[in-house]
């Protein structure tokens, strides 16, 4: 389900939001009079490099949880957008899918870790680049960037179409690093460019910092430190969402698939569940 920020609150005319955005992000955000042209888009590629063969197995077996077709509709990315992923890591979940889709025509930029990385993020990092080094034909013209906070351009600035970031913000939370990531974002994107956030959705019942340490993330408290930093909530989407999601367990977020920190304890539980309920969140550069 997609819904758009009412016009009233956020203080911008839906005329005005509309006309600061790409044409793809138009449609996104206004997919019910817009559904025709939606139709239209050239989607077809992006199905077939989600079901492709450069994917691999254990990426597609996540598939029904984070709905990769559906959120990159969403976000609006075409074939030729300058995308930035934050933090994409050595499975490259996100990285199989938008770096192949984007390689021709547009530009995809890994944000990765930078020097001050502990050892294990470091050996991901080094996990990573060897993965792009292997398939040239996808990952060949991959631009790979240092990212921690705002100490780093992750783009030249104003260039990105797209800063994507996905179950991360809960760590720069925890870390007190949020507020440097976000001017980080919003230097690298284009004004009109559009900010893509998920995360982990926290209680409406316990305070943000009750649940911190859980790894959740209260949606309106994402939405309203992100609008603080100069954006603003153009359209949510309930794709990820997943009401068996308790959010109550001894490890956190990180009890549930595909981690399983507690080991082979309640696993079955666990997988029933699945991965965990998440917000999807669209912001644009104003």
């Amino acid at each position: 389900m997609l819904t758009t920020r009412n016009a009233h609150t956020s203080g911008f005319s839906r005329r005005t939001v509309l006309a600061a955005l790409p044409p793809a992000v138009v449609i996104a955000a206004s997919l019910a009079p817009f559904a025709a042209s939606a139709e239209a888009q050239p989607t077809d590629r992006l199905a077939d490099l989600i079901a492709g063969p450069q994917r691999s197995p254990g990426n597609k077996a996540r598939d029904q949880y984070r709905h990769p077709y559906e959120v990159l509709k969403f976000f609006g990315v075409r074939d030729n957008s300058v995308v930035v992923e934050v933090l994409p890591g050595s499975a490259g979940y996100w990285t199989e899918i938008l770096a192949p889709y984007v390689k021709d025509k547009g530009l995809y930029v890994a944000a990765g870790r930078d020097p001050s990385a502990s050892a294990g993020y470091q050996a991901d990092h080094a996990k990573m680049l060897a993965k792009y080094a292997a398939d040239p034909a996808n990952y060949g013209k991959v631009q790979v960037t240092p990212f921690h906070a705002d100490t780093y351009e992750i783009a030249t600035p104003g260039s990105a179409d797209f800063v994507l970031t996905f179950r991360n913000m809960h760590n720069w939370l925890e870390r007190k690093e949020i507020d440097g990531a976000l001017r980080a974002f919003y230097k690298a994107l284009k004004p009109g460019g559009i900010l893509g956030v998920a995360d982990h959705r926290g209680r409406t019942d316990m305070s943000q910092e009750a649940q911190m340490k859980n790894g959740y993330v209260r949606q309106d408290f994402a939405t309203d430190l992100i609008e603080k930093a100069g954006f603003k909530l153009i359209g949510t989407s309930e794709v990820k969402a997943n009401p068996k999601d308790t959010k109550d367990y001894p490890q956190g977020v990180w009890s549930l698939p595909p981690t399983y920190r507690e080991g082979d304890k309640d696993r079955a539980k666990y997988a029933a569940i699945g991965e965990s309920d998440r917000f999807v969140l669209m912001f644009v550069k104003s």
